[in-house]
């Protein structure tokens, strides 16, 4: 099996990364855009382009009936989801099947395998990859809160079993806080994902967010292309991510490779994923979640490894095997997420247009974006309007190459992340490589 055309059901730097590679293939390429996106690069590099609907997120990039039509009366044989909107959803997989249409990603039911976070837990408790400690299952009531937290231990932390970016989350230190804490959560959960449900875990402490980058064929092979590092965060939204990780050495990396191996294996996966793990001080590793789709960071895998992620979804999802496929490591990679925030005013939005947008190259510099000179960043979408990734010979020298690269990047005409990440890059914990997921609750910028 082969594709002759591609829609991608996004918009952004993804939606251009998609059709780079479509056209390195030669496979011809459908955007979908918003009437607030008729003005985006993915529509002008296209070979064709639909309009699906108004800006809002709901009645254009979030709406399968249109994304479907599109691809129908442009004859595409397949859709790539890229990140965020209907990357995993698996009703639109499910449509996506029914109507002849190459999902270039899991099936529908692997995806709600591993969308359902307590369902996707026990899948990993039944295939023997580590697991943080928690409720036996969803949490009934306010009783069954307190049995669990008192068999787990205090601190704990409610997490809804749908959604993700931190919404619903709570975490409670000791049972007086217990009860209204539940009640917070699964109102929160409501609101957000349509779904109460909440479970409860052990809360670790001072923890890193590592990740493992998997892909599985049709044909049963799964391998994987080591860690990143994704602990800088705010709000449980990543900013920074680098592999390999500063504190990952290469027995941990196999250990955690091989559990990443045996979660997607438990499902019979296809396609790119990410396993998400907690790393604990003292090395122990707790599975978190699994992406079934690429991930924002895929950038400092590809340069690590020398891969193109995107190549090897749309021909694992064309059927090819990845058996022989050799990934071998070489150097540092670190990834800056540069927003269309202001980090001097708690990183309060900052879209408009960009009067100035130079990006900055030399050796080892990548820079993945839509934004142009004259370009309007909406206000209706996520604020990130370009990845900034360095890849170095070591860690030191990736560091050094990315401070180099944001002084050389130039914005003019709205307020961006960039003096965030310079100042970050230069604190010596930072730098170091000591830090956990709690590091920018005590930065300067990251605490507002």
């Amino acid at each position: 099996m082969s594709f002759n055309k591609i829609l991608i059901a996004n918009r952004g730097e993804i939606a251009l990364r998609i059709m780079q590679t479509c056209r390195e293939l030669g496979i011809a390429t459908v955007a979908v855009y918003s009437t607030a996106d008729k003005n985006s690069l993915h529509v002008k590099y296209a070979d064709e382009a639909v309009c699906i609907g108004p800006a809002a997120g709901k009645e254009s990039y979030l709406n399968v009936s249109r994304i479907i039509a599109a691809a129908e009366i442009t004859n595409a044989d397949a859709i790539h989801p890229g990140y965020g909107f209907l990357a995993e959803n698996a009703d639109f997989a499910e449509v996506c099947a029914s109507t002849g249409l190459k999902f270039i990603g899991p099936t529908a039911d692997m995806i709600r395998k591993m969308g359902d976070k307590n369902s996707a837990k026990e899948t990993m408790i039944a295939a023997g990859v580590p697991v943080i400690p928690g409720s036996d299952g969803l949490i009934r009531d306010a009783a069954h809160a307190y049995a669990s937290a008192e068999e787990i231990g205090y601190p704990i932390i409610l997490k809804p079993t749908a959604g993700g970016g931190g919404k619903g989350m709570r975490v409670v230190n000791e049972p007086d806080m217990l009860e209204k804490a539940l009640v917070a959560s699964q109102t929160e959960a409501q609101q957000a994902f349509g779904n109460k449900g909440v479970y409860m875990e052990k809360f670790v402490q001072s923890p890193r967010h590592v990740e493992i980058q998997i892909l599985s064929d049709q044909h049963g092979t799964t391998l994987h292309l080591g860690e990143r590092d994704c602990s800088i965060q705010r709000r449980h939204q990543k900013l920074i991510e680098e592999t390999p990780s500063p504190v990952v050495d290469e027995a941990l990396r196999n250990e955690m490779g091989a559990a990443a191996v045996a979660a997607a294996s438990a499902i019979n996966y296809e396609g790119a994923g990410t396993i998400e793990f907690l790393l604990d001080t003292d090395n122990s590793f707790y599975f978190m979640e699994m992406n079934t789709r690429i991930q924002v960071e895929h950038p400092v895998t590809e340069e690590r490894y020398d891969v193109d992620l995107i190549k090897e979804q749309i021909l694992i999802a064309a059927g090819e095997s990845i058996a022989d496929r050799q990934y071998t490591p070489k150097g540092h990679s670190i990834e800056c997420r540069i927003n269309a925030e202001d980090p001097e005013n708690a990183f309060r939005p900052s879209p408009g247009e960009l009067q100035v947008f130079h990006t900055p190259g030399g050796h080892g510099i990548r820079v993945d974006s839509h934004g142009y000179a004259s370009y309007r960043v909406p206000p209706h979408y996520d604020s990130m309007i370009a990845k900034l990734i360095v890849t170095a010979h070591s860690r030191e020298e990736a560091i050094n190459r990315m401070l180099r690269a944001l002084d050389e990047f130039i914005v003019v005409g709205i307020k961006t992340t960039i003096p965030f990440h310079k100042k970050l890059l230069q604190s010596p914990e930072f730098r170091s490589g000591q830090y956990d997921t709690h590091f920018l609750e005590t930065f300067p910028y990251g605490k507002q």
